[in-house]
């Protein structure tokens, strides 16, 4: 790949695979993928699908399938309904509010932005053996608790609040000591005992971190800000003006102020508690490590590369789905390049850029849309690289199946482009599967003959013309796949139409396919 600029080498790919059904397009961006994540790619299929899921696990591939209701507010970002229970569970919990929600491609972009450096690597940081904790650092929305938050990731600490009390003596080991000086502290500590949040957030903070252990900062309870490592113990450091007195040394090793959504690496939303140990079950790990080495620039590589797979691409209303995006989408005018271009995006109001290190990967069938039909814009940005039937591919199934596949799969596509066109050929990859004669039918007859009959409208002698089975006369026919017989006029119309009518059938399952006239051709 080309050298695009010195904050990131490798230019941005846009590249659609285009071509008629079955062509493998889809079974092909799963190694294109993984080479554009700048990964090994390898030859044997599992072990590439391996790559390909911790790759996907971890964030930096992502798939979504066009259709036809695809939509800006699904790809881009939109506005939902939420309550006061889906954001910071505060008192407004009644009736509901609209929120801006990112979809598909801002996230992504956000990961890929966001990266530093490479995520990977025989010394990358892992959670084997370490706990997670969520931790909040003041409340996210109080404009008069954002500088707690500036002041722990500039002092390389986390800080708790509750009562300003000395937590350092070994007695305080105990939860029960813990609860006493509460107690004493409050004048006999009022309703408080030894389940309230007075007690059991510093005997947590105290006792149940170790050095080596994740934070997770909140960012209200849907999102998270920053991700370190526990480097130290227990610290009294009383405030001017009392509160957070309570800290721990940490190492930030990913911080992001505008916050990424919690379900990027937890299955569920946060709680408000100011720390507490997140179930190792419902992390998504592989995320998880990826944010925790994302930023680290120690070895000087490049970020990260990231993959948004499109599958049925041209199935969506490319313009409306895109939007402002298809300006973007310019290789010179991503981030960190020369043209470099941000545009206000209309819900949030965020300005936004794509990422130099994120590529589109796009399949295409061609049976749906001729790249003729495509955005202008879309075509201009895209790189186009045809996938067409390989008919060799098929010299092993069709040994075992004792049929010629590539003969048959040749004539067959023959036809069709004399009939119709070279775009609505039948793929390799419907026969790949198939074992024995028995497979051959069953892929005959529920997808090649439904999707001839599809291509041409349900017009049998056409059909019939390519599966080899029409004869220049007006009788019966008994062909390898179709059969035809004469459909007599009802009482008194005999002599009012001369045209002869038929009506066409499958052959049946206990007749079965006769492939040596097709495979003879």
């Amino acid at each position: 790949m080309d050298q695009a600029s010195t904050t990131i080498s490798t230019s941005a790919t846009n590249l659609i695979l285009y071509g008629p059904p079955g062509t493998g397009k889809t079974f092909a961006t799963a190694a294109e993928a993984v080479r554009l994540c700048g990964e090994p790619v390898p030859q044997d299929r599992a072990e590439l699908m391996a790559v390909y899921e911790r790759l996907v696990a971890a964030g930096r591939i992502e798939f979504v399938t066009f259709h036809q209701s695809m939509s800006y507010e699904d790809f881009v970002e939109g506005r939902q309904p939420m309550t006061g229970a889906d954001g910071d569970g505060e008192a407004e919990s009644a009736g509901f509010r609209l929120e801006t929600v990112h979809g598909v491609f801002r996230r992504i972009a956000k990961r890929a932005e966001t990266s530093r450096g490479r995520s990977s690597g025989d010394d990358m940081i892992r959670l084997e053996g370490r706990q997670v904790f969520k931790m909040s650092i003041g409340e996210a929305n109080n404009p008069e608790d954002a500088h707690l938050f500036e002041e722990a990731i500039e002092g390389g600490y986390t800080l708790l609040g509750f009562d300003d009390i000395d937590w350092s003596d070994e007695k305080y080991a105990s939860r029960e000591a813990i609860f006493e000086a509460c107690k004493d502290h409050r004048d006999g500590g009022g309703d408080i005992d030894a389940r309230s949040g007075w007690v059991q957030m510093p005997f947590r903070f105290r006792n149940w971190v170790r050095q080596g252990d994740i934070v997770i900062v909140s960012k209200g309870n849907q999102q998270f800000r920053a991700i370190g490592e526990f480097v130290g113990d227990y610290e009294f450091k009383p405030r001017p003006g009392g509160g957070y007195a309570h800290r721990r040394a940490v190492r930030w090793l990913w911080v992001d102020r505008d916050g990424v959504p919690v379900s990027e690496i937890y299955s569920r939303g946060f709680m408000q508690q100011s720390i507490y140990l997140l179930y190792d079950s419902e992390l998504n790990i592989p995320a998880l490590e990826r944010y925790m080495n994302s930023q680290r620039t120690d070895g000087g590589d490049e970020p990260d590369h990231f993959v948004l797979i499109i599958d049925e691409i041209n199935r969506a209303n490319i313009s409306r789905v895109f939007g402002e995006l298809i300006t973007l989408l310019e290789a010179d005018q991503r981030l960190n390049q020369p043209n470099a271009v941000r545009v206000r995006l209309p819900y949030s109001g965020d300005e936004f850029g794509v990422p130099s290190n994120l590529h589109i990967l796009g399949t295409m069938n061609t049976a749906d849309r001729s790249i003729a039909l495509l955005d202008t814009a879309l075509r201009r940005r895209f790189t186009f690289r045809e996938m067409m039937p390989d008919a060799s591919i098929l010299e092993d199934a069709g040994q075992k199946c004792g049929i010629d596949l590539p003969r048959l799969l040749t004539t067959i596509n023959k036809r069709i482009e004399y009939l119709y066109d070279r775009e609505h050929q039948i793929g390799h990859a419907y026969f790949t599967a198939c074992r024995s004669q028995a497979d051959v039918d069953e892929v005959m007859r529920h997808k090649v003959i439904p999707l001839l009959a599809e291509y041409f409208f349900e017009d049998w002698a056409k059909i019939a013309a390519v599966l080899g089975d029409l004869e220049a006369h007006e009788g019966p026919i008994a062909g390898g796949f179709l059969k035809r017989a004469i459909l007599n006029p009802p009482p008194g119309l005999e002599d009012g139409d001369a045209v002869a009518r038929f009506r066409w059938q499958v052959r049946s399952v206990d007749e079965g396919f006769d492939y040596s006239k097709l495979v003879a051709a």
